[in-house]
């Protein structure tokens, strides 16, 4: 794992001393010709309106890959497979609210149509993302794309 990010880091933090960390996993979606799915964070949630990688908070117990595709049901209607969540890399988040281990998970194939069921939007991206404000634990992936991306061009 990488360094802690911390968001808003000039916030101050809502906990004094240890928090515990939650842990999520997310769901980078790519589509064959390389766009990802980013949705919008729904009214009523911390950072409503932000832009993020699709997913949700393990339950006890849970993995990664079976909260994935439970989340992704959930949220937006797709079947995914635990079998075709492929884990990624992970980024701890200091967020005023909560610290946060986001699992990414990059994903190739679902089932199903893209249903907003919390109310959110969505869209097909590319780099540079077109869309604003970005989540900031969603900023690393859109460089760790970059950075895949300029290596295969090599």
């Amino acid at each position: 794992m990488t360094d802690v990010l911390k968001a808003d880091a000039h916030i101050q933090r809502q906990a004094v001393g240890e928090r515990p960390v939650v842990d999520v996993a997310v769901g980078v979606l790519l589509q064959a010709d390389g766009r990802f799915l980013l949705t919008s964070r729904p009214a009523g949630k911390v950072y409503a309106g932000y832009w993020e990688f699709p997913g949700g908070k393990l339950e006890a117990g849970e993995s990664v890959a079976a909260a994935l595709a439970r989340e992704l049901h959930e949220e937006l209607g797709l079947v995914i497979a635990p079998s075709d969540v492929q884990a990624w890399r992970e980024q701890l988040v200091d967020y005023p609210h909560a610290l946060v281990r986001l699992h990414f998970c990059k994903v190739h194939a679902w089932r199903g149509d893209l249903q907003m069921r919390e109310g959110q939007s969505f869209t097909w991206s590319g780099l540079p993302v077109q869309v604003a404000p970005v989540l900031p634990g969603a900023l690393p992936v859109l460089e760790w794309l970059q950075a895949e991306r300029l290596l295969l061009d090599k």
